[in-house]
């Protein structure tokens, strides 16, 4: 998905200047001979990372994560808790535009579908077992992968 019209909007107005902005983070899995996470390798920088996006203005978080996988990969999968919140560093992307983001972490079960890119967001997609993430995988999605997996009830959050 392209970045959403709100934020075009915002642009015109502040150029790149840095934005503060809710997200939200996908750590969907499934079991297939141990524990699986679906991964997309971004177009912008090449990781591997979990699906995440921009909440639309008013949009349920919970809502927006389900609808993120689902443009990203084309996978649909069922939200089971909040698994933490965090913030993400300071982004600057290829355009020269900077964000950071409110990291709103969710773990999700998959529920169907096969994995794919289903947006120009990302190169490709990829179920990963836990144990064997791609190197390139960022430390705060490894991070958000660990507090999904984590069978607390609680959320995580950085003290």
């Amino acid at each position: 998905m392209p970045i959403p019209d709100f934020i075009v909007e915002i642009r015109r107005k502040i150029g790149t200047d840095p934005l503060w902005l809710p997200g939200v983070k996908a750590v969907v899995t499934r079991e297939n001979q141990g524990t699986e996470v679906l991964l997309v390798q971004r177009a912008d920088n090449g990781k591997w990372t979990l699906p995440a996006g921009i909440l639309e203005p008013g949009e349920e978080p919970a809502v927006g994560c389900v609808r993120e996988v689902l443009e990203e990969t084309g996978i649909e999968a069922r939200v089971t808790k909040l698994a933490g919140i965090a913030t993400t560093d300071l982004m600057v992307y290829p355009n020269g535009d900077q964000a950071q983001y409110l990291d709103i972490i969710f773990a999700l079960e998959y529920v169907s579908g096969i994995a794919h890119v289903a947006d120009d967001e990302n190169l490709a997609v990829q179920w990963s077992k836990v144990d064997d993430l791609p190197a390139d995988c960022p430390p705060k999605h490894r991070r958000a992968i660990e507090w999904a997996l984590d069978n607390s009830p609680a959320p995580k959050f950085v003290t």
